[in-house]
């Protein structure tokens, strides 16, 4: 019997061989995306520049571009403590896992076991009892389903890798931001408090005028109207800011009770930014090296699929023994063992696997698409953040030359109501046009900050190489 046992292991360990190298899962290609050659808005991106090959190594710590000490001291809280990017971190890790379940199928299972007892009756001797045995399962992976499965787990852990940069590079983008928001308004601010002094000396040089009987009270009431109507736009700026602060804290993982961020001058930095080659992007964009995978792991979800028209295989070996005494549990002659080989096969289902392997089949389909519509995007945001940035640097020489034309109009207009050649009505005028003028330029240097944190995160984050790197 022991011999026809062997035998039977033997034939199965061979045929498990023979076949261990068959995969009915398709190949894994990367799906094509028809990428352009170059971007079309980035030669009209003055201060663009193209990017050499070795420029998207690594993306790095692209906020420190901006030249910002406190924003580099936010964006390093925010990496340890917003909750959005430990939930993504907690889902890698899970993630993480799963691939080393998966991996742990491909080996044999080993069990032990053991039982002590002692029983009896009245008027009887106590009788004591044990047992003891070791036991091992397996399943040769004979179609590579298991290998699959473990492929389709380590494409979904690349996935969600790359879910977690896309959420710190989305989450310290917001914050960026909000950042230069909140100090763009401490610059309208600030510019309302020197413009409310001069409105102020305009509705002193009005009330003296009236008072002196050379104008008219309306004069007066204008000069006024335009003062707290001015008063009432910085309330409602400090109130911006104050939920500007707010929404840093939370990003920060802070309550918004504890957090402050100090008025500060604002300098309005915006770096050039290398633009890649559309082929490049691929490679760089979190959202679509997720999306990539998830395609992988829709293929290898195709072979598991298919696995079910064939047999399942399984191997499985035991050792026990039985004795009154724990001392010779280990006598050969209490020894037992046992070995096996099993094989079960699906006769009918009514369709059932079939129906599993087109719904897998039409799932990578689905995949496919998924990962074609994000390089599209992408590609849509890229040329988006490109003609934005052009646009906002050709406004910002216009509309400071416009600024400086409007000081000087108000300037003039104020001078000539001192000496009584034009009305009060124009100085209000020049006035209200020249506090636009100032107020758009400080909102389009915002502007321009908030379209290069656009661009690097449609670029998928910095581009800083590694040292020692090539191209």
């Amino acid at each position: 019997m022991t011999a026809n046992v062997f035998r039977l292991l033997s034939v199965s360990t061979c045929l498990v061989a023979l076949l261990g190298g068959c995969a009915l899962g398709p190949r894994y290609e990367v799906p094509e995306t028809g990428a352009p050659p170059a971007f079309k808005e980035a030669a009209t991106a003055s201060g663009w520049l193209p990017a050499a090959p070795a420029d998207a190594l690594d993306r790095g710590d692209w906020w420190s571009l901006f030249g910002d000490p406190v924003l580099d001291d936010l964006a390093r809280r925010v990496q340890v403590s917003n909750q959005n990017i430990a939930v993504a971190v907690a889902n890698y890790a899970q993630a993480r896992a799963l691939v080393r379940e998966q991996r742990a199928a491909l080996f044999p299972s080993v069990s032990a076991g053991g039982d002590l007892r002692r029983s009896g009756a009245r008027n009887t001797s106590p009788v004591t009892s044990s047992s003891a045995s070791i036991g091992a399962d397996w399943e040769p992976d004979v179609w590579g389903r298991l290998r699959l499965a473990t492929s389709g787990a380590e494409a979904s852990a690349a996935a969600s890798e790359a879910d977690l940069a896309s959420a710190r590079l989305s989450t310290i983008g917001e914050l960026a931001t909000n950042y230069f928001t909140l100090r763009e308004t401490d610059a309208e601010i600030r510019l309302l408090d020197i413009t409310l002094e001069g409105y102020q000396r305009s509705l002193t040089i009005a009330r003296n005028r009236y008072e002196a009987g050379i104008a008219g009270q309306s004069d007066v009431l204008q000069a006024q109207t335009l003062y707290v109507n001015t008063q009432a736009d910085r309330v409602a700026l400090q109130r911006n800011r104050d939920t500007l602060e707010h929404a840093i804290a939370v990003l920060t993982g802070a309550p918004p009770a504890d957090f402050s961020l100090v008025a500060a001058d604002w300098t309005p930095v915006v770096p050039a930014v290398p633009v890649a080659v559309p082929s490049t992007l691929l490679q760089r964009r979190p959202d679509i090296a997720a999306a990539e995978r998830a395609v992988e792991a829709a293929n290898a979800q195709i072979g598991i699929a298919r696995s079910a028209y064939f047999p399942s295989l399984s191997l499985s070996a035991s050792l026990s023994s039985n004795a009154s005494r724990v001392g010779d549990l280990f006598n050969a002659s209490n020894m037992l063992w046992a070995l096996g080989l099993s094989v079960a096969q699906t006769v009918f289902d009514a369709g059932a696997t079939g129906a599993r392997v087109d719904a897998a089949r039409a799932q990578h389909e689905a995949a496919v698409a998924r990962y074609r519509q994000t390089v599209l995007t992408a590609f849509q945001n890229v040329e988006d953040q490109l003609t934005t940035s052009s646009s906002l640097a050709q406004q910002l020489v216009l509309r400071r030359e416009a600024s400086e034309a409007a000081d000087r109009s108000e300037q003039q207009f104020l001078n000539r109501y001192r000496q009584g050649q034009v009305g009060f009505t124009e100085v209000i005028t020049a006035q209200v046009s020249a506090l636009n003028a100032r107020r758009t330029l400080i909102q389009l240097q915002v502007s321009r900050q908030n379209a290069a944190v656009g661009l690097i995160q449609a670029m998928g984050g910095g581009w800083v190489a590694k040292p020692g790197s090539s191209s």
